[in-house]
């Protein structure tokens, strides 16, 4: 008696009668392990926008150097009782930020930016025991698909590099007798970016689970390749962009000038290369790192128009639906950012314009993964 082959069976390989028993729930579709993974991911994706949402709070509270020790366990539990208060508050007084800028601080000020960095680095550790506890049950169980286990391996192991990069840009700015106020900018820009890419793997994978095997080897048969390498130049760019926000928010350089289009009243910002060496100013220079965060923002839109006309032309509904999608975020996150410069980015407008950010980048990740896998069924008839 014959019966179905696995969807994960490579085609050209022996008969179904070769096919174990034991793998049929993880071959159905929507059923099984497939979608207990996905919901999994989904959860893990949710948590690691809120961590991004929460230190964004947390930079622009200027609460990161709050804590001045890297306790991944012990750090977990807070100062218990005023002795352990005092003890937390004494160590920041030693930094630079304290010396520098925060002498007006009483311990009421202080415990207000402690919990703000101290909520940021506890979901951490959340998502990381979310992640754990549910590769390890899956792998148990034995129900992780084929070719999956390293891919979500991999999103523990950056979300580990994730931590560590952490306090390696907390450490730039725990300093004594430096005159560092605030972490390392480009530090600051290695995180977010790290953040974005492990959101990236997240959503993809999200995006591949949630069709079964069968319909995916369909479905790339009519691939777009133009759009889809047009749409990974986009999330390229994007990337670079958020990147750049970074920067600008590392040294404040979002307050710097607050008129717009101009800056400074000219076209071209005044002051841009006083700083030595040259380079520095791309990194340290708040007028020149807001200058190159507009001008890519502008290209980054024009690009968008682009990928999004040669979309129009896809026979595909969904697909085209998908870029429509980015292209009304991009011209939104465009809105929010003239605004964020134009009230010099206070914390509701720049925090919006940071999640806004967030929701550009999934927008776009998911254009790029229609443009590989067109829905078929979405085909236009003639």
């Amino acid at each position: 008696m014959s019966r179905k082959r696995s969807i994960f069976e490579e085609v050209g390989e022996d008969g179904p009668g070769d096919v174990p028993d034991s793998v049929g729930m993880i071959d159905k579709g929507v059923r099984g392990a497939r979608r207990g993974i996905r919901a999994w991911l989904m959860v893990l994706f949710a948590m690691v926008v809120v961590m991004i949402a929460v230190g964004g709070l947390t930079r622009l509270t200027e609460s990161g150097l709050s804590i001045t020790e890297w306790r991944p366990v012990t750090g977990a539990i807070p100062p218990m009782n005023a002795a352990d208060w005092q003890a937390e508050f004494d160590k920041y007084k030693e930094i630079d930020q304290w010396r520098i800028e925060n002498q007006w601080m009483t311990l009421a000020d202080f415990q207000y930016i402690y919990w703000w960095e101290w909520g940021h680095r506890q979901l951490g550790r959340i998502v990381g025991l979310v992640w754990a506890l549910g590769f390890a049950g899956f792998m148990i169980a034995r129900q992780v698909p084929a070719g999956w286990s390293g891919r979500l391996l991999l999103i523990g192991a950056l979300g580990g590099v994730q931590g560590a990069v952490g306090w390696w840009m907390v450490a730039s700015g725990v300093t004594s007798g430096e005159d560092m106020t605030s972490v390392a900018s480009y530090r600051l820009a290695v995180h977010l970016g790290l953040a974005f890419v492990i959101l990236g793997f997240i959503g993809w994978y999200i995006l591949t689970l949630g069709r079964t095997e069968r319909d995916l080897m369909q479905a790339r048969r009519g691939r777009e390749a133009k759009l889809f390498s047009m749409s990974t130049g986009l999330l390229h760019v994007a990337f670079v962009q958020v990147l750049l926000g970074a920067l600008v928010a590392g040294i404040d350089a979002g307050r710097s000038y607050t008129d717009w289009p101009l800056m400074g009243g000219q076209v071209f910002v005044p002051d841009a290369f006083i700083l030595e060496p040259v380079w520095k100013n791309f990194f340290e220079n708040p007028g020149l790192v807001q200058f190159v965060h507009r001008v890519w923002g502008y290209l980054f839109a024009i690009f968008a128009v682009v990928v999004w006309r040669r979309a129009r032309g896809s026979a595909n509904a969904t697909t085209r639906l998908g870029f429509n999608a980015v292209l009304a975020a991009v011209a939104v996150q465009v809105g929010i950012g003239i605004v964020t410069v134009i009230y010099a980015a206070p914390v509701q407008i720049a925090i919006v314009h940071q999640v806004m950010a967030v929701l550009v980048w999934a927008l776009i990740l998911r254009a790029r993964f229609l443009a590989y896998y067109p829905k078929s069924s979405m085909i236009r008839e003639g």
